[in-house]
């Protein structure tokens, strides 16, 4: 593999708009070899018993039952015999006299490869999603269909993305790492019971809000043998505000009066601004960027792999042409182009602090899920979280209208009732200087982290710099315990302009517990007949099955010169 420190030297290098620094790469260096010993299954024991035998502090089993062989799918693949088990942990009256606790839900396979797996879910959580241990855009085989115990929870609170409980200090805290550390000794104390032996292996992992659960985890409380980390949004306080203040942005670029309906309630309306930059209009900029960096990992096919190198070869400014009349899909105004520059460059207050990470630039721009989070989440999602989960003291507000300069100091506010300061409940101790993560090493534990390059609420550039950090807080040697995977053209966690269907997990497992490096892992597109589920974005001249290795950064997928461009066996990673 080639090593981070080459890409430190370049690291500082100042992202002006929307260009960032370039990267190129360096000679290998040798991955580490410490490894943990491998997982041994055991026979489930007892399910039905479980709910009379099963007893731990503050948790209570509200039902248990064997969901038989193919009840369940996973895609269209049935999953094995299972036990299911669904209870609460530290049910109580909160401050606010809701009801709360941690519900959970947990799944034990007849046939146990002797592991665990803790689901982070996404958003605001809410509600205990399936426990599958389903990650990648449309997942084949997840944790549950691999033979782990897995469990997902509502991290604190119940009902969907409702404002509700980020003005309860405890669920606020729940929500933000608690939850997790509260689950996880019950969890493998449940995991005993069923088969008479704890698990040997332990594996947390998640996309978007569950990649930041994971990455907290991973700095907090190291109860984990493998992390797998997806478009971690492990500044989420600091990535929403930022979305708060792209809004107000597009705003004056918009449709004046335009209304569309809310996401999460159909009977109500919020601003459109999708008109600021229209789909034909990012189409447009998607394509500008096909014509400078397409070419730059050897093969022009839609896809470009060589993101650091784009950042350089494409300017907005020159590469777009820029209105002299009305806008007309075919050009770019002079303010669209500053808008578009400062909200890829992360936003900044009006003192110049700034307010996020910057965003590469991708043509993945083009797809339905950039312009939802960009255009719609910004205004319907993004002031929920800000407003009601990060902020001291809480409370709603318009996000058009809102003072950006003066959020940003809330989020590290605390009082009498919110002791813990919004930023440090949600984010990583030391993310700016990771030497708790950098602890995972001497105890065999491994990291991977994966993120769509077109991601627009998350930035991969952010996780590369916390990437970059790691590796400088290791002395150039973070490779031998944590491998960065960037997913060309992917959106938020999935689709995207991208082959976006992959399995993480097992060369997780490999490099745990039998000492195997993940440097390139088989992605495909998710065409026609897709066992996963169809990605409708996907180019009408792109192969269904299309298939591109991820490859470990800093290596770039490199076309070979020969073979077809809709096969992974074309292309290496260099």
């Amino acid at each position: 593999m080639k090593s981070l420190p080459h890409a430190l030297r370049i690291a500082g290098a100042a992202l002006t708009g929307i260009t960032l620094a370039a990267c190129s790469s360096s000679p290998t260096a040798p991955a580490g070899t410490k490894r943990l010993s491998a997982a041994v299954g055991a026979p489930l024991k007892t399910c039905a018993e479980l709910a009379q035998a099963f007893r731990f502090d503050q948790t209570t089993v509200d039902a248990v039952s064997t969901v038989p062989a193919g009840e369940m799918k996973q895609g269209t693949q049935p999953v094995a015999e299972h036990c299911l088990v669904k209870g609460a942990m530290h049910k109580r009256k909160g401050s606010d006299g809701r009801d709360y606790a941690i519900g959970f839900e947990m799944r034990l396979p007849k046939a146990w490869n002797g592991r665990f797996y803790y689901q982070g879910n996404g958003g605001l959580d809410g509600s205990v999603k399936t426990a599958d241990g389903a990650l990648g855009g449309g997942p084949l085989t997840g944790a549950l269909m691999q033979g782990f115990a897995v469990i997902s929870s509502d991290a604190g609170h119940s009902g969907p993305q409702t404002p509700y409980f980020g003005a309860e200090a405890q669920s606020r805290l729940d929500y933000g790492y608690q939850a997790v550390a509260k689950l996880t000794p019950m969890a493998k104390a449940l995991i005993a019971t069923a088969y008479g032996k704890g698990p040997d292996r332990s594996y947390l992992g998640g996309c978007s809000n569950g990649g930041r659960h994971a990455m907290v985890e991973a700095a907090r409380g190291q109860a984990y043998d493998g992390y797998l980390i997806g478009a971690p949004g492990y500044r989420l306080p600091n990535a929403a505000l930022a979305q708060l203040w792209g809004a107000q942005q597009w705003a004056p670029l918009a449709v004046p009066g335009a209304t569309t309906q809310h996401p999460l309630n159909p009977s109500a309306r919020i601003p459109d601004l999708s008109g600021a930059f229209t789909q034909a209009e990012r189409k447009l900029v998607a394509d500008a960027v096909l014509v400078k960096c397409d070419a730059l990992d050897g093969a022009k096919d839609g896809l470009v792999q060589a993101t650091q190198a784009c950042q350089s070869a494409f300017n907005l400014k020159t590469d777009v042409a820029t209105c002299t009349g009305e806008r007309n899909g075919q050009c770019l105004s002079a303010a669209q182009k500053t808008v578009i520059a400062s909200v890829f460059a992360g936003g900044r207050t009006t003192d110049g602090q700034a307010i996020y990470s910057a965003f590469p630039v991708d043509p993945g721009l083009a797809g339905d899920n950039w312009g939802l989070w960009k255009f719609t989440n910004s205004v319907a999602l993004d002031p929920l979280s800000v407003g009601t989960v990060f902020s001291v003291p809480p409370g709603m507000f318009d996000p058009l209208k809102v003072d950006v300069n003066a959020r940003l100091p809330l989020f590290s506010a605390t009082n009498d009732v919110y002791r813990e300061s919004g930023l440090s409940l949600m984010t990583p101790p030391g993310h700016e200087n990771p030497v708790n993560v950098a602890k995972l090493k001497d105890r065999g534990a491994k990291v991977v982290v994966y993120h769509g390059v077109a991601d627009a609420i998350f930035s991969a550039e952010d996780t590369r710099q916390w990437m970059l950090r790691l590796d400088r807080a290791m002395g150039g040697q973070a490779d031998s315990f944590a491998r960065f995977f960037p997913v060309p053209g992917m959106a938020h966690c999935s689709g995207g302009l991208a082959t976006d269907q992959f399995d993480l997990l097992s060369p997780l497992v490999k490099w745990v517990e039998q000492g195997q490096a993940p440097q390139a892992v088989v992605a495909t597109a998710r065409g026609a007949s897709n066992a996963g589920g169809v990605n409708t974005e996907l180019p009408a001249d792109w192969a269904p099955n299309r298939s591109r290795p991820l490859c470990a950064y800093p290596t770039v997928a490199t076309y070979k010169g020969s073979g077809s461009l809709e096969d992974a066996a074309s292309f290496s990673c260099q």
